[in-house]
């Protein structure tokens, strides 16, 4: 069992590895921390959604925003799309579970708001459509996928792509890349 450890260790090592050498993979995480400071100095909003593991993981990474990362400092405006069970079971109940997030996004969102979607194939409806409602509504659009981006490479106007096809491996560099946006916005926001 100790060796199949050392694999599944290594075989996320390896596909950070990948990260840390994609130079344009870096470069958009960059534009994604910079959007999200210039939202919230203009008084919008950053909203995450996902689905499973991945709805987790958006729940995990808008409370560092709401609630604090390393600083304590006031609150940042940032939620998880699907904290709210009574909505989302309406919704999916009386129309689709494809409309949770585009129904939402389009009751809240407005322009300047950045919207979040971690989708490890990339091709998850209800948040390809949230993606369509947030570019209707002006809002800027970061996925996070696995290596081919799937729709949302398209529907992105940043795309985090981690470069594999594992789901484990592509949702634990999710939260690294989530964490570092994190920790960045809240270093450059608040000096």
């Amino acid at each position: 069992m100790n060796n199949q450890i050392k694999a599944l260790v290594q075989a996320s090592i390896d596909v950070k590895k990948q990260v840390l050498e994609n130079e344009p993979l870096l470069q958009t995480v960059a534009g994604v921390v910079n959007t999200i400071v210039d939202a919230f100095r203009n008084g919008n909003s950053v909203y995450f959604c996902g689905n499973g593991g991945s709805a987790a993981d958006a729940q995990h990474l808008a409370a560092e925003f709401s609630g604090r990362f390393y600083k304590d400092r006031r609150a940042l405006p940032a939620e998880a799309l699907h904290c709210n069970t009574s909505y989302l079971t309406a919704v999916a109940n009386d129309y689709s579970f494809d409309v949770i997030y585009s129904r939402i996004i389009d009751g809240i969102g407005k322009p300047g708001d950045v919207l979040i979607g971690l989708s490890t194939s990339g091709n998850s409806q209800n948040i390809v459509r949230a993606f369509e409602q947030a570019k209707a509504k002006g809002m800027t659009t970061v996925g996070f996928t696995g290596a081919s981006g799937g729709i949302l490479k398209t529907a992105s106007d940043f795309l985090l792509n981690i470069p594999s096809a594992d789901t484990p491996r592509i949702q634990e560099c999710h939260m690294l890349l989530g964490h570092s946006i994190c920790q960045l916005v809240e270093e450059q926001y608040f000096g």
